[in-house]
């Protein structure tokens, strides 16, 4: 378990696993209407809790199972958050797509608007994080949901902007709307922002990494490593022209109907 390579392999499977499970419960649930997808959400309520009571149980503990386990637990708490998201139980007050020639805006205000309940919960759930394991003697759980949380803003803020790539192949029934609020476009000035804040990011990890002396730091830096690494790729994922949703397509029924949009704006794991 402390070797970096079984840890690089552990995350890249946590995060192919959690994303393909995600993905296939709300494709099983928008076949079913809005009834399932709420009953998808209440049931996964126990990933939540074992989540928050594994990051809870983990604070104190210097190993490295509970450096995995902390990794697993910030997974849970993000997971059924995502969850809920792409269930649409808590997104946003705007559930309408954005009509075309708006003034920018008032299309910021219009794309905040399909997501801000989402992206208060997160940001209230990664305070609370913070105020109760800033000082954990693990503080993997921790940094792996900031990293996360941190990742998927800058994402967000790419698609707003617009990228060259964007895949609407897993946007969800419930999500349809959010397609219009985002623009395949060249490059914004965001995404060279995020590139080199990631790059930084996983070359801090790799030199705490190469330093680390206990087991526990060995496994935990090469878990923060490779998940921060994943985040770098899928941004690189809305540039390079790689089939990345043959890594789920596979695993998944045929979605119940086609959502209609106007601009395309895709699911990137993270």
């Amino acid at each position: 378990m402390t070797s970096p390579w079984i840890a690089a392999l552990a995350a890249l499977f946590f995060w192919w696993f959690s994303t393909g499970a995600i993905l296939w419960a709300v494709r099983h649930a928008d076949r079913r209407g809005f009834r399932a997808r709420m009953t998808v959400t209440v049931l996964g309520l126990p990933l939540l809790g074992i989540g928050i009571w594994g990051f809870d149980a983990t604070r104190a503990v210097a190993t490295p199972g509970a450096a995995y386990a902390a990794f697993l637990a910030a997974l849970a708490v993000w997971g059924w958050i995502e969850l809920a998201f792409l269930t649409g139980a808590i997104t946003g007050p705007n559930p309408y797509a954005c009509p075309d020639d708006l003034p920018e805006w008032e299309r910021f205000i219009r794309a905040w608007g399909t997501i801000a309940y989402h992206e208060m919960l997160l940001t209230g759930v990664l305070i609370a994080m913070w105020l109760h394991a800033h000082d954990a003697i693990n503080m993997f759980g921790l940094w792996t949901f900031t990293i996360l949380y941190l990742a998927r803003i800058s994402a967000k803020l790419n698609l707003y902007f617009g990228v060259p790539r964007i895949n609407t192949e897993f946007l969800p029934e419930a999500l349809s709307h959010l397609a219009s609020h985002f623009r395949i476009s060249r490059l914004n000035w965001v995404f060279p922002v995020s590139i080199t804040a990631l790059t930084f990011a996983a070359g801090c990890w790799l030199e705490r990494l190469h330093d680390a002396a206990i087991p526990a730091d060995i496994a935990g830096f090469s878990l923060l490593t490779a998940i921060t690494a994943l985040a770098l790729l899928e941004h690189w994922l809305m540039v390079l022209p790689l089939p990345d949703a043959k890594l789920w397509r596979w695993m998944l029924p045929a979605p119940g109907q086609s959502p209609k949009t106007t601009r395309p704006e895709g699911h990137h794991g993270f």
